[in-house]
Formats: structure tokens, C-alpha cells, sequence
């Protein structure tokens, strides 16, 4: 499975990005999808995640009501809307697949990582 993740970019505070993540090789639509992000010198940590069918959603509390996570499984594809952006949600943004469809907040249980795409939200 290769995950590509893209549609990160320089915003300005309070405004927003929609990242997408490409997922070929496998159909995904029974896992469940993750999305963490890394800002420099600080470890990976969980953003949202979504169930195989997009009934159930996960937030971490820094993104709540910010945020919003939704995939489309007949185009194999999972997307991330981040809108009143802050500078510190400045990060590289990484799509993660879970062979589990439950979903989950840690990343080790994510069998698959795409490669990142760099969100910088100036102040």
C-alpha cells in the first residue's frame, strides 16, 4: 500500500487547508485512517482519525471543532479540512492506515505511513 499525502502549503493564521490523502496498491475501505502531524524538535502526535465507513471520528482536543476528517472510500481517498489554522498547528501533516477499522489515537497501531506534507501557518 503507498499512501501520498498533498495539499499542504503557506496560510496565514485563521486560515484554512483541506489535505488529501491517495491511497493505491489496496483498498482501504475497511481500515480505518489516521492523520498525525510533527512539528520540528517535538514527537508525532495523533490529529483525527476515521472508522472504515465514516461513522465514527477522533479528534485530538487541539484540534476539535477546528478540524474535520472525512474519506471517500469509492475514490480510495481521505481528506483533512483545517480551517481557523494557528501557528502551531505548523507541522508535517502524515495520512496513516489502521488494518483495524475501528480506528485509534496511536500511531502504533497504523500499519501503513504515507510520506508527509508541510503545513506552516504564519502568525
Amino acid at each position: 500500500v503507498q499512501l501520498q499525502a498533498s495539499g499542504g502549503g503557506l496560510v496565514q493564521a485563521g486560515g484554512s487547508l483541506r489535505l488529501s490523502c491517495a491511497a493505491s496498491g489496496r483498498a482501504l475501505s475497511t481500515d480505518a485512517m489516521g492523520w498525525f502531524r510533527q512539528a520540528p524538535g517535538k514527537e508525532r502526535e495523533f490529529v483525527a482519525a476515521i472508522n472504515w465507513s465514516g461513522g465514527t471520528t477522533y479528534y485530538a482536543d487541539s484540534v476539535e471543532g477546528r478540524f474535520s476528517i472525512s474519506r471517500d472510500n469509492a475514490k480510495n481517498m481521505v481528506y483533512l479540512q483545517m480551517n481557523s489554522l494557528k501557528p502551531e498547528d505548523t507541522a508535517v501533516y502524515f495520512c496513516a492506515a489502521d488494518k483495524n477499522p475501528s480506528g485509534s489515537y496511536y500511531s502504533r497501531n497504523y500499519d501503513y505511513w504515507g510520506q508527509g506534507t508541510q503545513v506552516t501557518v504564519s502568525s
